[in-house]
């Protein structure tokens, strides 16, 4: 299974890198991992929310497929619990190649993106950093591959 995710904005919080880093090792059992990060080039900075969206919008469909199976991490979104997710992820990996997971910047998503999504999912209803979000995600990600192995990482 391939497994894109894309993050807009850089992190400046070192144990969120380390945390990442590691999580990603552990999922190379797994998956086919890629991480894919999305940054403004500053000549298309602004202070224009609508147009922060609009740019990172653009840069981040670019690196999307049409037979991609795109999930956006979204505060509205669907909530599962760790099992349900683990379960969607193995409905999706019967029909699609590739899952794209998409954590977007500090003001979310552009409505082009919003269109271009297959579904949204959202990871708590407390609203957190998209620096942190990656970290939280990832270890999400690797525990719902250690349920569908049954492996002991996750407990009930």
């Amino acid at each position: 299974m391939h497994i894109k995710l894309i993050q807009t904005g850089k992190t400046h919080f070192k144990f969120v890198d380390s945390g990442f880093e590691e999580f990603t090792k552990r999922l190379k059992h797994y998956c086919k991992l890629e991480n894919i990060l999305i940054e403004l080039p500053s000549k298309l900075k602004s202070t224009d929310i609508n147009l922060i969206k609009k740019n990172e919008g653009e840069l981040l469909l670019k690196k999307i497929q049409s037979t991609d199976f795109v999930v956006l991490l979204d505060e509205k979104g669907k909530e599962f619990n760790s099992i349900e997710f683990a379960s969607n992820i193995q409905k999706l990996q019967l029909h699609y190649a590739t899952i794209v997971f998409v954590i977007g910047g500090a003001y979310g998503f552009s409505k082009e993106v919003y269109e271009r999504a297959n579904s949204t999912i959202s990871l708590s209803k407390m609203t957190f950093s998209h620096q942190l979000i990656r970290l939280i995600f990832i270890e999400q990600l690797y525990r719902a591959f250690t349920i569908l192995k049954g492996e002991p990482y996750h407990h009930e």
